[in-house]
């Protein structure tokens, strides 16, 4: 199985002046625990880091102290997660049939999950669909309109909240990047564009502690999960 992990943010919205995978997290970089539980996972043979070329140099430490025991492939990334995803997908080598994609601030990943994902995506590219890990929505869900009124309650037993690691086709995925760039299609995640042409993806059920380290807060949750699991 090949992997990419999206690595390539400013951390504008974190508040931080440089990339939030490099902020420090119970002594390493945020990225060095999503690497870590990569490299522990056996079904992922190849792993492309996708990243900011400022922060190429910072990156490539983390890796030397990895010392990865497969490839870990440095890929240029682009102005957007899309972007930067889909150059991702030019970069894998020509064997790659399927590719799971996985945003590096979700750190607490563990290598179950990312096997997982891999079995999952293997059944289902039979039937030409996806795969991606989310978790049911436990909260009641409000759509308000631009008054800040609330227009309707969604069922929540029918909601799930997506995650990452995410998992397709190689060749389909670049078709629907494709689609999206001549169509001037934006998404926050590539299973929108599945979505969008009608093509299958399945939920993959995931643990509430793979988050996304967006904010300040979420490093002190990811340093209390992984004190949890004994790693600190």
């Amino acid at each position: 199985m090949h992997l990419l992990i999206a690595a390539a943010g400013s951390g504008r919205r974190f508040g931080a002046d440089r990339n939030k995978l490099l902020l420090p997290l119970a002594g390493r970089p945020v990225l060095a625990w999503t690497l870590e539980a990569a490299l522990a996972s056996a079904s992922i043979r190849w792993i492309g880091l996708v990243g900011q070329p400022h922060d190429a140099e910072a990156i490539a430490a983390i890796v030397a102290a990895a010392a990865p025991d497969r490839p870990v492939v440095w890929i240029l990334g682009g102005d957007t997660r899309q972007e930067s995803v889909s150059r991702g997908l030019a970069a894998l080598p020509p064997e790659a049939k399927a590719v799971l994609i996985h945003d590096g601030a979700r750190c607490l990943v563990e290598p179950d999950l990312l096997e997982r994902c891999a079995v999952a995506l293997g059944d289902a590219l039979i039937a030409g669909a996806g795969i991606v890990a989310a978790v049911p929505v436990t909260d009641t869900i409000k759509e308000v309109d631009a008054t800040g009124t609330i227009t309707v309650t969604p069922d929540r037993s029918r909601l799930w909240a997506a995650q990452t690691p995410q998992g397709f086709g190689v060749d389909q995925l670049r078709q629907a990047h494709a689609i999206a760039s001549a169509e001037g299609w934006s998404v926050t995640d590539d299973a929108a564009l599945f979505e969008r042409l009608g093509l299958p993806v399945r939920v993959l059920e995931a643990s509430a502690a793979n988050i996304k380290v967006t904010t300040p807060f979420d490093l002190t949750i990811a340093e209390a999960v992984l004190s949890h699991r004994g790693r600190v």
